[in-house]
């Protein structure tokens, strides 16, 4: 399984327009197999910061997911409204108890 956040942060102006994006690619993402991978999006108190927390289960889902081309249009259109070096990718790593 593979499990990722990433946090990133918008200006209020384009708060509207990224939520808009993020809707299309969500709505674009029902039609995958939802048993393969799970994606969920939040904003943080502050309104400007998001979230986006997913899980996908191998490398092959995770690439058709993430070249869904709604996703990346997203992608383009957050990464030119000016992120200030906020965008950040972090891999996580389950605890497995024995």
């Amino acid at each position: 399984m593979i499990n990722v956040i990433v946090t990133y942060t918008v200006k209020p102006e384009f708060v509207s327009e990224n939520k808009s994006n993020i809707q299309q690619f969500l709505n674009d993402f029902k039609a995958l197999d939802q048993t393969k991978f799970e994606y969920k999006v939040f904003v943080k108190e502050d309104g400007v910061t998001f979230v986006h927390f997913s899980n996908y289960e191998n490398e092959e889902v995770q690439n058709t997911v993430l070249n869904i081309p709604s996703f990346k249009e997203f992608q383009k259109l957050r990464d030119e409204s000016g992120l200030n070096d906020s965008h950040k990718v972090e891999i996580l790593k389950s605890v497995e108890v024995e």
